[in-house]
């Protein structure tokens, strides 16, 4: 019997469940890298499994098609910021200036440390269908989120909508600032730019509170 491929031995001993799961990481980890550095028109199926080392056969083991993939791409980026933005809120103050700090922190740092993710996150979501409605809803949610983070930390009452009006401008506004930032059309570092976006974040949300609190008066 021949000796196992170079490739073969990265499955010996490993279930047929865990040999998928670990495939399916590796085309994923590909598709990051290719999709962050030679954007949609670089990241197809021959790309990203030369990338991940892989047959091309074990792309649809676990990817109906490429649309899936980037897809995935995008879900897997989301949720590593999610993960360090709650890292960074957890270890902060309980106040809301220095929670808002934490978070803005946290997110600043996580597309400036990896550019890949910022493209990701806010360039080439744009240019891929199933990639831009999985964005679209994906910013729906988290202003949900930061909508129900400041009704549970009585900055609003509950069923307002200047709170939602509030959770989306800075939802939205934080992506086009960052992508701005990014590019170079916003000159200052990234402290400088973590205290302005903290300040403006503060400076709405004590507004939203004064709007909701004058309408229920």
């Amino acid at each position: 019997m021949p000796s196992p491929t170079r490739r073969d031995v990265r499955w010996v001993g490993l279930s047929a469940e865990v040999r998928r799961s670990e495939r399916r990481a590796l085309l994923v980890g590909a598709a990051f890298d290719l999709l962050g550095t030679e954007g949609w028109p670089g990241t197809t199926v021959r790309a990203v499994c030369q990338r991940a080392e892989l047959n091309p056969r074990y792309f649809y083991e676990s990817f109906a098609d490429l649309d899936a993939l980037v897809v995935a791409v995008y879900d897997h980026v989301v949720g590593e910021l999610a993960t360090a933005v709650l890292a960074a809120q957890e270890q902060a103050p309980d106040d809301d200036a220095s929670q808002a700090r934490a978070g803005i922190g946290a997110i600043v740092a996580f597309v400036d440390d990896d550019r890949r993710r910022a493209r990701v996150l806010y360039v080439e979501a744009l240019g891929n269908e199933p990639l831009n409605r999985r964005r679209i809803e994906t910013g729906h949610a988290l202003a949900a989120a930061v909508e129900q983070r400041g009704s549970t930390r009585g900055a609003l009452p509950e069923h307002e909508h200047i709170g939602r009006v509030a959770a989306s401008m800075l939802v939205g506004g934080m992506s086009e600032v960052l992508n701005a930032w990014l590019d170079g059309r916003i000159q200052a570092d990234r402290d400088q730019l973590v205290d302005d976006l903290a300040d403006l974040a503060q400076a709405l949300g004590e507004a939203t509170a004064r709007i909701a609190r004058r309408r229920s008066s």
